[in-house]
C-alpha cells in the first residue's frame, strides 16, 4: 500500500469521510443522491455539535448568601444533581428502546439464468404464447423481523416492564441524590456560619489582647509588673493573632466547600452567610422525637429504599424475559419473483410470477440462554441483598441521627443553661473571666489566674459555636435520614 493510500485509510478510520470526486465519476442521479446525503450529514453534525454543551453557567453568589439562596443555586447549577438528571434521561431512552417495534426488512434480488441459450436473439418468441426469451429474473420481499412473534409471545411487554422499573428506580435515585446533596449543602452552610462567627470572635479577642498588651506595657514602664509578666502577655497577644489567621483560613476553606456544591466554578467570590442560622431553637418535632415513628416515616419516604424495591422488581422481570426469550424468534416473510425463463437449452418452459410466504426461526440446539439466565438470577439476588442492606442502612441512619440530636441538644442546653434559672457554662466562663480580670486589676489575683480564665473563656466560646453547628447538623441529618422535611 502506498503512503497516499495509507493516509486515506487512516483519515477514514477517524472520521466519516465522503469523497465527492467519486460522485462525478458515477451516474448523474447517483451524484445527486449522494450530494443530498452529504448535505444532510453535514447539517446533522453541525446541529449535534451546537446542542452538545449542556453545562450550565457558573453560579453568581450574592454578597450575603442565605440558606434558601444556597439551596436554590445548588438546584440550578449543581453538577452532581445535573448528572443524576442525565441518568434519568438515559433510563427514559431505554424505555423507548424496549418498547420499539422492529422495523420490517425489505429485500430485492436480481439474477441471470446460467442455462439460458443465446441461440435466439432477444425479442424472439420462446414459445407459442409470445413470451420473450430473456435470462434475467427479479424478486422483491419483505419480512417482519420477528415483530409479530415478539408481540404475541409477550417479550416486548416484559422488556418494557424491565425498563420501566429501571426508570422508576432512576427517578428515585435522582430524588435520593437531592436528599443527600441537600444535606451536604446545609452542612457546608453551617460550617461557613461557624467559621464566620469564630473569625469574628477571634478578631474581638485579638483587639482585646492588643488593648491589654498596651495597658501592661504602661504598667511595665511604671514598674508595676516585671518583664516576665509582660512577655507572657505578649505571647498571649501573638497567640490571638495566630488564632485570627487560622480562623481566616478556615473561613476561606469553608466558603470554597460551599461554593463548589452550589455550582461556583473559577475564582471563588468572598461572600457572607447569615449567622442567625446557628441560633438555638427547638422545632416542634424535635421536642417529641420518637424513634419508632421516625423509622416508620423513613420506610415510607426514603427514596433509596423505594429505588431498591424498583430495581428488585426489574430484576424479577428480567428473569421472566430471559425465560421467554428462549422461544425462538419466528420471522414471517413475503416474496414476489418474476422473469427468469429456463430457456431453450433446458426444457423450453416458462417461469411464471411467483408469490412466496416464508417462515424462519433459529433452532436452539447448542445454546438456550443459560448464561443470560444465570446473570439475571445473580442480579436478582444482588438487588434483593441491596434492598435488605438499604433497609438496615435506613434504620442505622435514623438511630444514629436521633442519638446525635439528643447529645448535641444536651451540650447546647448545658452551654446556654436553663432559661428560667439563667446562666450556663458559657455565661459562667465569661463571668469568671470578667471577675478575675477585675481582681487582677485590683491586685487580688495573679497573672496566671487571669490567663487561665481568659483561655477557658475562649475555648468555651469556640466549643459553644461548635456545639451549635453539631446541633443543627444533627437536625438536618435526621431530616435526611427520614427522607422528609419534618418542619
Amino acid at each position: 500500500m502506498t503512503d497516499s493510500n495509507a493516509s486515506t485509510v487512516e483519515r477514514s478510520s477517524m472520521n466519516p469521510h465522503i469523497d465527492v470526486g467519486v460522485f462525478r465519476r458515477g451516474r448523474p442521479w447517483v451524484s445527486t443522491l449522494m450530494a443530498i446525503v452529504f448535505a444532510f450529514w453535514t447539517t446533522f453534525a453541525l446541529c449535534r455539535d451546537a446542542s452538545a454543551d449542556v453545562i450550565p453557567p457558573a453560579a453568581a453568589v450574592p454578597p450575603t448568601l442565605t440558606l434558601n439562596d444556597a439551596l436554590r443555586l445548588f438546584r440550578a447549577h449543581g453538577l452532581d444533581l445535573l448528572i443524576a438528571e442525565a441518568g434519568v434521561r438515559s433510563a427514559e431512552g431505554a424505555v423507548t428502546a424496549a418498547g420499539a417495534v422492529q422495523n420490517p426488512v425489505v429485500s430485492a434480488s436480481i439474477g441471470k439464468n446460467l442455462t439460458w441459450s443465446n441461440t435466439y436473439a432477444s425479442g424472439v418468441d420462446c414459445s407459442n404464447d409470445g413470451a420473450l426469451c430473456v435470462p434475467w429474473s427479479y424478486g422483491v420481499g419483505i419480512s417482519d423481523s420477528a415483530a409479530l412473534e415478539d408481540w404475541l409471545s409477550g417479550k416486548r411487554d416484559l422488556r418494557l416492564k424491565v425498563a420501566r422499573n429501571a426508570l422508576a428506580a432512576a427517578k428515585m435515585s435522582r430524588v435520593d441524590a437531592v436528599r443527600t446533596l441537600t444535606l451536604q449543602v446545609k452542612s457546608a452552610y453551617l460550617q461557613v456560619a461557624q467559621a464566620q462567627l469564630v473569625y469574628v470572635f477571634a478578631k474581638e479577642v485579638d483587639t482585646t489582647e492588643a488593648t491589654t498588651l498596651k495597658k501592661f506595657q504602661d504598667r511595665y514602664r511604671g514598674g508595676a509588673i516585671n518583664e516576665g509578666d509582660l512577655q507572657r502577655i505578649e505571647v498571649e497577644k501573638l497567640e490571638a493573632a495566630q488564632a485570627v489567621d487560622t480562623a481566616r483560613v478556615a473561613l476561606r476553606q469553608a466558603r470554597a466547600g460551599l461554593a463548589f456544591l452550589i455550582g461556583v466554578r473559577g475564582d471563588m467570590p468572598d461572600f457572607d452567610v447569615d449567622p442567625k442560622v446557628l441560633n438555638y431553637s427547638e422545632p416542634a418535632w424535635v421536642q417529641n422525637v420518637s424513634t419508632v415513628g421516625l423509622l416508620r416515616t423513613a420506610v415510607e419516604h426514603r427514596p433509596d429504599l423505594v429505588s431498591a424495591a424498583y430495581l428488585r422488581a426489574s430484576a424479577d422481570a428480567q428473569i421472566e424475559l430471559v425465560k421467554r426469550q428462549k422461544i425462538p424468534d419466528i420471522t414471517l416473510g413475503l416474496n414476489y419473483a418474476w422473469g427468469g425463463f429456463n430457456g431453450w437449452s433446458v426444457d423450453n418452459s416458462l417461469a411464471s410470477p411467483t408469490v412466496t410466504f416464508s417462515v424462519s426461526a433459529p433452532l436452539p440446539v447448542f445454546y438456550q440462554l443459560q448464561g443470560e439466565q444465570r446473570q439475571a438470577e445473580a442480579q436478582r439476588d444482588t438487588n434483593a441483598l441491596q434492598h435488605a442492606k438499604t433497609t438496615a442502612q435506613v434504620v442505622n441512619d435514623v438511630t444514629t441521627a436521633v442519638a446525635a440530636l439528643d447529645g448535641s441538644k444536651e451540650l447546647v442546653q448545658r452551654m446556654e443553661g436553663p432559661r428560667r434559672e439563667g446562666g450556663g457554662l458559657l455565661e459562667s466562663a465569661q463571668g469568671a473571666f470578667d471577675a478575675v480580670a477585675t481582681q487582677y486589676d485590683k491586685g487580688a489575683a495573679n497573672l496566671t489566674d487571669y490567663l487561665d480564665a481568659l483561655r477557658t473563656y475562649i475555648a468555651t466560646k469556640n466549643e459553644y459555636l461548635g456545639d451549635l453547628t453539631s446541633y443543627w447538623t444533627a437536625v438536618f441529618q435526621l431530616e435526611a435520614a427520614v427522607g422528609k422535611d419534618l418542619r
